[in-house]
């Protein structure tokens, strides 16, 4: 399988993340205008196409490029899974340029998921650190999972 790995997204190439987000169930309900907001405020896009330009995977990174990264939204096209594409995806976050003196990188998974992460030497063995949320019950964006 040929493809090309992006850091801008089209416009076709946004509405074709939309389409995946609403596949899935920790972001079916993301909108156009949201993540066009969302894109516009990450720090690093890393995005795979095909041949034809079309979207097969992406992730977003969040950082201050000194002490903390954080990869959000890990996600392959349906059709493409089961092809490595996901390693190639954490492959190229883990290894930008821009984070390579970065003293921490942070992802969100599912358990089932942790034996794929810990390849890249992700652990979820913290040393007493909990992760903490507050949620936003007023924005019509809060999850409810």
């Amino acid at each position: 399988m040929t493809y090309q790995t992006v850091d801008q997204l089209t416009d076709n190439q946004i509405v074709e993340l939309v389409d995946l987000y609403k596949n899935e169930f920790w972001s079916k309900k993301r909108t156009y205008q949201d993540v066009v907001k969302m894109l516009a405020a990450s720090d690093i896009i890393i995005a795979l196409v095909d041949d034809n330009k079309q979207l097969i995977g992406f992730t977003r990174i969040l950082t201050d490029f000194v002490y903390r990264a954080t990869v959000y939204d890990v996600i392959i096209k349906p059709t493409h899974r089961k092809m490595g594409l996901g390693a190639k995806l954490i492959d190229a976050a883990i290894h930008h340029p821009q984070l390579s003196e970065v003293e921490q990188i942070a992802l969100y998974c599912l358990p089932e998921m942790i034996p794929f992460y810990q390849r890249w030497g992700f652990t979820n063995e913290l040393s007493g650190m909990q992760l903490m949320y507050r949620y936003n019950l007023r924005s019509p964006k809060t999850n409810d999972y």
